[in-house]
């Protein structure tokens, strides 16, 4: 599945940050083993991480990397394709990678989608992790969200029949769109045994008849049928994931965090 051009997310943006040296120093020592370039054609997933047979799992979006070798180290079963555009980010997890001798990660600095589209094959990944992507606070703004039905199917279309998709957020709107862009997805099973209602999306904010004609329109909005029924929700935190220091000082705070874990058929 092609995004078009007008299709395009973008789900983050380039902020300004500095590299410091012990990031760029660890970009060029170990970035010429662990930091995959971007390429116009498919990856050879085993290949990359040097013919292991491991299962493979993507993760888009791991900020300054903290959790994601977090879970590399504790999950050393499995090999970590992480996804970040941003350089300071990518320079830490190097750091990390090489502080912790973890052999089972590989980066990529691009944007997921591009990556998704080109590098990464249908029907090749056992899990993807998608953890604390910018909620898009204001209304106006929720367009720029990653988790629309779009993208969706494509994360979907280079999942495994029988893998996984683990999303997680601490804003209580973007997970009820996530929660209601997953769960309309057939190819997904949600492992939930929850029931739950919509509560932070209202009548307003339900699509216009002539917004739904045009064929731009692409941002999510529920549906007054999904207002009005129940759901299944969300499950307990993974054990395999760690609670980060921002996600702690939040829930001592009294703030949520929401995981969601789907199954694809």
């Amino acid at each position: 599945m092609n995004l078009t051009r007008t299709d395009r997310i973008r789900s983050f943006v380039l902020r300004a940050g500095r590299t410091t040296a012990g990031q760029q120093r660890a970009m060029d020592e170990l970035g010429p083993q662990f930091l995959i370039p971007f390429q116009d054609k498919e990856l050879n997933l085993q290949e990359v991480f040097g013919g292991s047979s491991k299962a493979k799992i993507l993760e888009i979006g791991f900020g300054m990397g903290e959790t994601t070798a977090k879970i590399a180290a504790l999950r050393s079963e499995d090999d970590f394709l992480a996804i970040e555009v941003h350089p300071p980010g990518v320079g830490a997890l190097l750091k990390l990678i090489g502080e912790n001798n973890l052999t089972n990660l590989r980066l990529i600095r691009h944007d997921a989608v591009e990556v998704l589209e080109k590098m990464i094959a249908p029907n090749s990944l056992d899990g993807i992790h998608i953890y604390f992507a910018d909620p898009w606070h204001k209304k106006r703004h929720h367009k720029r969200r990653l988790i629309q039905t779009g993208f969706v199917k494509l994360l979907v279309s280079r999942l495994k029949p029988g893998a996984y998709l683990h999303l997680a957020t601490d804003w209580h709107n973007y997970a009820e769109q996530m929660l209601l862009v997953l769960n309309a997805e057939p190819a997904l099973i949600n492992t939930s045994v929850e029931l739950m209602q919509i509560e932070t999306f209202s009548v307003a904010d339900v699509a216009s008849e002539i917004e739904l004609a045009k064929e731009s329109f692409k941002e999510f909005r529920p549906t007054l049928e999904q207002l009005n029924t129940s759901h299944t929700g969300y499950v307990n935190r993974p054990s395999y994931r760690p609670i980060t220091k921002f996600e702690n000082r939040g829930l001592k705070l009294g703030h949520g965090v929401w995981d969601l874990v789907y199954k694809k058929k």
